[in-house]
């Protein structure tokens, strides 16, 4: 540009630097970033923004987090205040502050009092190992309430744990879940799950013997191995009369690994689901996609367990999306992994209170189902059945709503709730916690809650319906042995052409350089 005069540089200068700073002014409160990572991790979610915006106060964030860290919580620390900082932007309500305790002792006394402990941790130091006090801890104020998280060691699941913080705070009129349990003889352990409603909800055991109390906003029913009090039955589709929401588990057949012994359960329960349109077989559904177990394998004088792949624990990644009630429930869930499920059909008769029932998950076109003789032994020589497989998916989770605005969740696996059973399983909990909130009317926390779950197996065979079906297991299996092998042959040339190529090409740059050298200088 051709500046003419002085004055005219001068009004070229200010015009510029006044136009940065308006730029700069503007793109503080009105900004957008772009986040390419496939999970969106260095952005705050919809659900996150959903739960700042309904501050109506100031929050206070105080991070005690040590100066003087290893390089890996360095990371850590700086992903923190990122985050941090995408939290203040979405409101001016949230404001926080970083402290370094061990360089104070006011700072230390205060860290203590707010709960945050110090840990003992190793970090190498001069070509020694050394043990350092350090704090990693934060603390969240909202008018008179406190939340803590005493310890932030990684970056993983830190936007959902800081989220349900403020939720937490936030959240005046929490509802409350309950949990009955059918099986008297073997109720659940349910630790895991009381821990994570407690979070969000207030959580209570309910008697069966008893009436539901009105102010059970959603009952988790663990399912039944026998016959059931006709008064239980009786005050279950009251509850759901009256508008309430049931997620129910319940298997068909009752399956023990240990014994490796399966029966057909015998129970009234099954008359009350039928009501709902909703039919439970009494068989286990078997899948090729599926979890592992561990076998004892004799090698020489030793015995060594080994993982083998067990059908009767199906991997499902099936999920009804096409449905608004499982979108929601199932968003972004990569895979639920029940155990020992039963075939659950859509029972076709007209009933007056039910507006409809809707799948939410069915395991894989590589499917079978086990109905008599149950062989639960994970060794395809002593148990065939593991090798008749290749049925389209079975249905293993419904919802049936009703007219009056109940709705009846079914989960296939009777064990699901239990520590022992699917609450073992973090992709379990997770689409638990998805159907509670989902239950609940609180949505806030589903596609946050899902957002850390990576589970990302490679998928080998991709086939479609009609592939799939069409094709016996041993074809299958030979597939993909060959598509296996093709997969370690690429992994081992494609990087070694890729080096060898870009080897001759810093080579052919360094011969061309030379050349041009020795023109300047000939």
């Amino acid at each position: 540009m051709l500046i003419k005069n002085k004055n005219s540089f001068i009004v070229f200068v200010g015009g510029l630097l006044l136009g940065l700073i308006l730029l700069n002014l503007i793109s503080r409160d009105n900004f957008h970033r772009f986040d390419l990572t496939d999970n969106k991790k260095f952005s705050l979610s919809s659900s996150s923004e959903a739960i700042v915006s309904k501050l109506d106060d100031r929050l206070t964030i105080k991070v005690y987090f040590s100066d003087d860290l290893p390089s890996e919580l360095g990371n850590t620390r700086r992903f923190l205040q990122d985050i941090l900082e995408e939290y203040q932007a979405l409101s001016n309500d949230v404001s926080f502050f970083f402290h370094a305790p061990e360089s104070d002792t006011e700072l230390e006394e205060q860290a203590r009092k707010d709960g945050i402990q110090p840990v003992q941790m190793q970090a190498l130091e001069n070509d020694q190992m050394v043990v350092k006090k350090v704090y990693l801890g934060m603390v969240l104020l909202f008018e008179n309430k406190k939340e803590i998280i005493p310890l932030i060691q990684s970056t993983a699941g830190l936007e959902y744990m800081i989220s349900t913080k403020i939720k937490t705070l936030i959240n005046i009129n929490k509802k409350t879940i309950g949990l009955m349990a059918l099986d008297d003889q073997n109720k659940p352990k349910t630790d895991n799950l009381t821990s994570q409603l407690n979070q969000h909800y207030n959580f209570r055991p309910v008697d069966p013997k008893n009436d539901i109390p009105s102010n059970i906003d959603v009952l988790l029913v663990s399912g039944a191995s026998d016959t059931v009090d006709t008064v239980t039955i009786d005050n279950l589709r009251s509850y759901l009369k009256s508008g309430k929401k049931v997620l129910f588990t319940q298997s068909g057949v009752n399956a023990d690994i240990q014994m490796q012994q399966a029966f057909p359960i015998e129970s009234n329960i099954f008359a009350f689901l039928n009501d709902y349109n909703i039919d439970i077989q009494k068989n286990l559904v078997l899948d090729a996609k599926c979890g592992n177990v561990q076998v004892q394998q004799s090698v020489g004088l030793f015995r060594m367990n080994r993982a083998v792949q067990y059908p009767f624990f199906p991997i499902v990644d099936s999920f009804n999306i096409s449905d608004s009630i499982s979108k929601i429930i199932v968003n972004k869930l990569e895979q639920v992994l029940p155990l020992f499920p039963s075939e659950i059909q859509i029972d076709t008769i007209k009933n007056d209170d039910i507006s409809n029932v809707t799948t939410l998950f069915t395991s894989s076109n590589n499917s079978g189902l086990m109905s008599s003789n149950f062989m639960l032994s994970p060794d395809p020589q002593q148990n065939p059945f593991l090798k008749m497989l290749g049925q389209r998916g079975k249905i293993l989770s419904v919802v049936s709503t009703l007219k009056t605005g109940g709705e009846l969740m079914v989960i296939a696996d009777s064990r699901f709730l239990s520590d022992e059973g699917g609450m073992s399983i973090p992709d379990n909990m997770v689409f638990l916690m998805n159907a509670v909130d989902y239950l609940a009317d609180d949505e806030d926390l589903i596609s946050l809650r899902s957002r850390e779950v990576t589970s990302r197996p490679l998928d080998i065979l991709k086939l479609n319906d009609e592939e799939e079906l069409s094709m016996s297991q041993d074809e299958k299996d030979k597939n993909k042995d060959r598509i296996k092998k093709r997969w370690k042959l690429a992994n081992l040339i494609i990087p070694s052409l890729l080096i060898i190529g870009f080897g001759f090409l810093r080579i052919r740059k360094e011969k061309n350089q030379a050349e041009v050298l020795r023109q300047i200088y000939d």
